[in-house]
């Protein structure tokens, strides 16, 4: 691992003798700091006893940006803030400028969101459990794990024609209905994607190597992550039983049958293996959705391109991969927002590194952020 030693000095430990403090600079181009991050460390030999995570490497002021587009001009910024998780940042924005605007959305356009927000969590969960795999020197799951999520790329391709920034989701429904024979496409994904999983699981996670690698490994208590603030896989691999599509359901989440997977240890196996049991529950809601949906519209038939919604303000939020995905706009009767503010869940789960990674190894370092899953266009916004 490609580190910068920042500097070396002298301090006194807890018994009192003194011992040599290493400063090492970690990133911000480490590929195994899952982006442009930057962790200054304070080592004793190799075991961590301070970390300062240091973000805004990527900031590009999206949130100011937005007051100079119009509402649905914005929507295209949202596809760079979570950028693997395009599909459902998308909708996150759309909600909260329906409730602004008072848009009733069709009811067809709602399962078509549930089914590529769905389709969205797997990729991303594919990615973050491929990518920590290959953290702990598991390259063979990380390309299991990136062909999975290729398939749901493909689809998206067909669907929308970008494999990566989709501006899909607009106001009042989506872009455009689905192709033709598309849901058979993916009703044959999640049968397949059922098997892999069940092939990443015994491989990975039962595997001894690496169980000892990530258990036991920045464990994070259920109180802890409740002050935190912690939300989504990293809350409920510590026990916090909240997902939003269950506890504060949205859309036509109430319609559909489905758990909420939850650790027991907190630890960064928990986290791990919670993505994972995740991607079972997302299948049964996209069959769910499929079996469902009514025919009708896609969109708002007849609602004009310049929304201008009436002074005021609105909030609404949605769970994403990472947690809990908020978006709070304020209106001023113009044809552009006021003020734009994304509650990103990758910016409080990542305040936990400072907590997680003192009293581990230096290779543990790795271990601890991918268990997070920080997405850094999320964290700087």
């Amino acid at each position: 691992m490609s580190l910068q030693i920042e500097e070396q000095r002298q301090t006194e430990g807890p018994d009192g003798r003194p011992r040599q403090e290493l400063v090492v600079n970690v990133g911000p181009s480490h590929p195994s700091t899952h982006g442009v991050g930057r962790v200054v460390v304070h080592l004793d030999g190799e075991v961590i006893t301070k970390a300062d995570m240091i973000i805004g490497y990527l900031h590009r002021g999206i949130e100011k940006m937005c007051e100079n587009r119009t509402y649905l001009q914005v929507v295209p910024l949202t596809d760079r803030l979570d950028y693997v998780g395009s599909m459902y940042s998308n909708w996150a924005y759309c909600r909260a400028v329906e409730r602004l605007a008072a848009i009733r959305v069709p009811e067809r356009a709602e399962y078509i969101r549930v089914i590529v927000a769905e389709m969205q969590r797997i990729a991303s969960h594919m990615m973050s459990i491929g990518s920590a795999a290959a953290d702990t020197a598991a390259a063979t799951l990380f390309i299991y794990s990136f062909d999975e999520r290729e398939r749901i790329i493909e689809l998206f391709e067909e669907l929308c024609g970008a494999r990566l920034t989709y501006n899909y989701v607009r106001p009042g429904g989506v872009a455009f209905d689905l192709p033709e024979g598309w849901t058979d496409s993916v009703l044959e994904f999640t049968k397949a994607h059922r098997k892999a999983l069940d092939l990443m699981d015994r491989m990975y996670f039962g595997n001894v190597i690496a169980r000892g690698r990530l258990k036991g490994v920045a464990v994070l208590g259920r109180d802890d992550a409740v002050a935190w603030g912690a939300s989504g896989p990293v809350a409920r691999g510590s026990g916090v039983d909240w997902d939003l599509r269950k506890h504060d359901s949205y859309s036509v989440y109430p319609r559909f049958d489905f758990n909420v997977p939850i650790g027991e240890n907190g630890d960064a196996y928990d986290r791990a293996r919670t993505r994972l049991l995740e991607c079972y529950e997302s299948c049964s809601i996209i069959e769910q959705a499929i079996e469902q949906m009514p025919t009708g519209p896609h969109k708002v038939e007849g609602q004009p391109r310049l929304i201008m919604p009436r002074a005021g303000d609105a909030y609404d939020h949605i769970e994403s991969a990472r947690g809990s995905l908020g978006v709070y706009i304020v209106a001023d009767g113009s044809p552009r927002p006021y003020r734009v503010k994304f509650r990103s869940p990758a910016f409080c789960n990542l305040a936990l590194v400072p907590k997680l990674a003192v009293g581990h190894t230096l290779s543990d370092l790795v271990v601890v952020l991918g268990s997070l899953d920080p997405v850094f266009g999320e964290v700087d916004r």
